[in-house]
Order: C-alpha cells, then structure tokens, then sequence
C-alpha cells in the first residue's frame, strides 16, 4: 500500500486519508488505535473492523469520495467478533445497501451472485429473485460508475454444459433460466465458454453463480491489475484482488500493481459521480481502511 500511494503520478490530483493503527509503517489521518509487535491475531482484527467502519462513516457522511480497502484477513476479523464472511457483506451491513461484488480488468468483468460459502450450499441459496437483483444492481452500477448507458449481462451456468438438458443436473433449465428471462440478460451459458465470449467483446459484464467459477475466470485473465468493486454501495469502493499475503508481510516484496490499479479506479469512479464538484476545484479524498 505504502507504495501504491507514493506514486506521484497516480496520485496527482487525489487527496489520501489514511483510516487505521498507528503503530506500522504507514502514517495515519484517522487512527483507530495503536498496534504493538506483539499483537494478536484479535488485536489485528480488531483494528481492521474498526478501520472499515470508520472508513464507511467518513464516506456515508460525505468527508471522503470514495473508500480503498486494503486486504484484511478474515480470520482475524472473526477473531475479534466480526462474524462477516468478507468485506462485501460487511459493507453492504454498514452501508445498509444492496450490493454485489464485482471483480473488473480492462480485460473482463465478472460479478458474483452468491459470494463467500461452501460450494455445497450454492443450489440451496440460488434463487431467481437473488439473480435479478444481482443483474438490476450489476447494471446500474454499470451505468453509474462505468458509463456504459446499455449493459450487455450475460449468466453464467452452474452445472457442467449448462446442464447439459437435464444430464447434469437441472438448475440451469428450471431456474437460472427462467431468472435470466426475467432479468432480461442472456444465458445461462456454459461455463467453459461464456468468459471467453465477454473477453471478446460480446457481453460487457457476466454474473457468476458462486464464487471460485467467477474468481477464477478473472484471476487467470488478470491477476495483479484486477481490482474488487463492491457495486451497490452509496459510495465506490475498490481493493486489489489479492489477499494478505502475510508470510511476505512488512519485507517489501509485495508488488503494488492491484493496489495501485484500485486506487485509480476509486479516483475515476469518483470523478465521473462528482464531476461537478470536482470542477469547481474541490479535491478528492480517498479514504483507505487498512
């Protein structure tokens, strides 16, 4: 993080505050408290809670533009009674917000229906009504954010060739399809292909039934310049589309493209909602909870 923000470049223009610990080698303008050497897994989670709610605070109340998260490891976070399986869920509690997480690339962009659970729970949680609603927020978030006026959403199967009429199950004829009928986007189709058919233009964004069908997609397409958009929100909010990484933590070696790349996308996101007050010269803040 520390490097993302010391690039000149990136940030000409864009007012940083930093929310989180003092104590680390990053500085401060919204402490949350103090973290020592010797800290434990519950302290850690306890100052990363608090570092997000303080950083939707700022956004809901309008001091800031927009939020940039930096990983958080969520089983410090449970640690420390933060029960959220995520960030995304945690958000959309504090923001009181419909939301939905979207992984995005200059190359592809997928957004989850169903996000942190077991792969066994996904048949039960699909419904039609929580797939219209991912595409309705999918596409105005699009709109908002993206600028693109005519969303092109395509659904991605669950089952192996869609289904294959029934062979591999029928979730993809007696359910995604009717939803994707109602949500007036195509599909479902088929895993194997629809990714590649967004990348060539086709389709501007794909919702992806669970989780790793539609991390991984993105990840092998764009791993370290893809960025997690958290669509919904009253507010952007971006982070890279890594994790901690802790067993390099604090060495220097982590490479700060995704972090970066967030960083930029929060700021454009940010320009295109507020362009009128940014023309009158008020500066952006970023507020980054760490």
């Amino acid at each position: 993080m520390h490097a993302a923000i010391s690039d000149s470049a990136l940030m000409r223009g864009v007012a940083i505050c930093i929310v989180g610990p003092g104590g680390t080698q990053v500085a401060v303008d919204e402490s949350v408290g103090t973290w020592t050497v010797n800290g434990t897994p519950e302290a850690a989670g306890s100052l990363a809670g608090r570092s997000i709610e303080r950083a939707v605070a700022l956004a809901m109340a309008g001091e800031v533009d927009g939020i940039v998260t930096a990983p958080v490891d969520k089983s410090a976070l449970a640690a420390a009674g933060f029960t959220f399986p995520g960030h995304t869920e945690m958000l959309a509690t504090l923001a009181g917000a419909e939301v939905a997480m979207m992984l995005a690339s200059d190359k592809l962009r997928v957004v989850l229906v169903t996000t942190h659970l077991p792969l066994r729970d996904v048949p039960s949680v699909l419904s039609v009504e929580r797939i219209v609603r991912t595409a309705r927020v999918t596409a105005e978030g699009l709109r908002a954010w993206f600028g693109i006026m005519t969303p092109r959403l395509a659904l991605c199967a669950l089952n192996p060739h869609a289904g294959d009429g029934g062979r591999f199950g029928r979730e993809d004829e007696e359910l995604l399809t009717p939803a994707a009928r109602e949500a007036g986007i195509a599909g479902p189709f088929p895993a194997d292909t629809v990714f590649v058919r967004a990348m060539r233009g086709e389709f501007d964004a794909v919702l992806a039934p669970y989780h790793d069908v539609g991390m991984t997609a993105v990840k092998v397409a764009s791993f370290g310049s893809a960025v997690n958009v958290t669509l919904g929100l009253p507010f952007p909010r971006t982070s890279p589309d890594h994790g901690t990484a802790l067993d390099i933590a604090g060495q220097g070696k982590a490479d700060p493209s995704s972090m970066k790349a967030a960083l930029r996308l929060c700021a454009d996101i940010a320009r295109r909602i507020n362009g009128v007050r940014l023309h009158t010269g008020v500066r952006l803040r970023h507020s980054d909870g760490v």
